[in-house]
């Protein structure tokens, strides 16, 4: 078996480099895992990439499977699709989901992948972390039958948060964002699109994810009395101002944060693993490809990632393929 690898490594801000080494064999319970796709968190890794993190954050932003810190050397990325090749009999040749880097081959826990559904291309499996987090967003959020509600920022996550809102009966979502090709993918999500300026107010309820503080004070305005932001933006360390004077206190409104770090309290029953699951099994329908906006060889990561940092090639999710005759697999 062939145990030569090859990882993308962020070697000091704004410069990558692809790493070649050799793999341990697989211990008893672990697999040997060979990446078919992954995908770029445009939001977090391009902040990771121009070295944004806080020092106060280094350790609440490490990702499971990272290797060194911030700002760099560092192995980073938690978007990860792959073929099972050593490992238990019930996970060989599976098609899995993990939360690992941007790497060949590597070798993990049996426990930390999670097997793709039946029906979910591997091609669209690399998003099973963002729709994750919009799980988690929506349990926090509590949306109920008939709310008003705006997502505020077209990015990955706003677009995950919206594509799930647009499944609750009687819900009327509006995807809000300053760049008018977003509602090319607001249609394609089964959702209503505005620019800021033309949004509809009285929501009972906005997700905030535009990760500005102009979208914030926007999410603000848009509130009916005793309305709720919920905020998933990540400024990493960047200030930003909130409007909490105006009409905040005599409207009685409330900002409330959600991360994906921790399984929300409203279903404190629920395990990573099973959030992680039901996060894949709603991948079962083609509509989340809208999110894939590009896609490049692993091999062009240290050319490519600059340009999305920067924003000259734009992108919801990028995806990273992988060379192998098995990489369109689907389950």
């Amino acid at each position: 078996m062939n145990r030569t690898a090859r990882a993308f490594w962020l070697d000091s801000p704004g410069r990558g480099e692809i790493r070649e080494f050799t793999l341990p064999a697989p211990g008893q319970d672990e697999v040997l895992v060979r990446s078919l796709y992954s995908g770029v968190s445009r939001g977090t890794e391009t902040l990771v990439f121009r070295g944004g993190v806080p020092e106060s954050q280094h350790s609440a932003m490490r990702a499971p499977f990272q290797e060194g810190d911030f700002p760099g050397p560092v192995k980073y990325g938690y978007l990860n699709v792959g073929v099972v090749e050593e490992g238990p009999a019930n996970l060989t040749g599976r098609t899995v989901f993990c939360l690992y880097p941007h790497q060949t081959r590597y070798v993990v826990p049996a426990h930390a992948v999670t097997p793709v559904p039946d029906g979910v291309p591997a091609g669209r499996a690399v998003l099973a972390g963002t729709v994750e987090t919009a799980v988690n967003a929506l349990w926090d959020a509590a949306p109920l039958v008939g709310d008003r509600i705006a997502v505020v920022g077209g990015g990955m996550i706003g677009c995950s948060v919206a594509a799930l809102l647009s499944r609750f009966p009687g819900v009327r979502v509006q995807l809000v964002d300053a760049d008018p090709a977003r509602a090319r993918t607001a249609d394609a999500l089964g959702v209503g699109f505005a620019l800021p300026a033309d949004a509809l107010g009285d929501c009972d309820l906005v997700v905030h994810a535009s990760a500005t503080e102009q979208g914030l004070g926007r999410a603000l305005e848009l509130l009916r009395p005793e309305g709720t932001v919920v905020e998933l933006s990540w400024y990493g360390d960047r200030k930003v101002s909130l409007p909490l004077g105006e009409a905040f206190h005599s409207r009685r409104l409330t900002v409330r944060g959600s991360q994906v770090g921790t399984v929300s309290p409203a279903r404190a029953n629920r395990s990573y693993a099973d959030r992680l699951a039901l996060a894949l099994d709603l991948l079962a329908g083609p509509a989340l490809d809208a999110l894939i906006t590009g896609e490049s060889a692993f091999e062009d990561l240290p050319d490519v990632m600059p340009r999305l940092a920067s924003g000259d090639l734009p992108a919801l999710c990028h995806r990273v393929r992988y060379a192998g005759p098995d990489r369109n697999t689907h389950a």
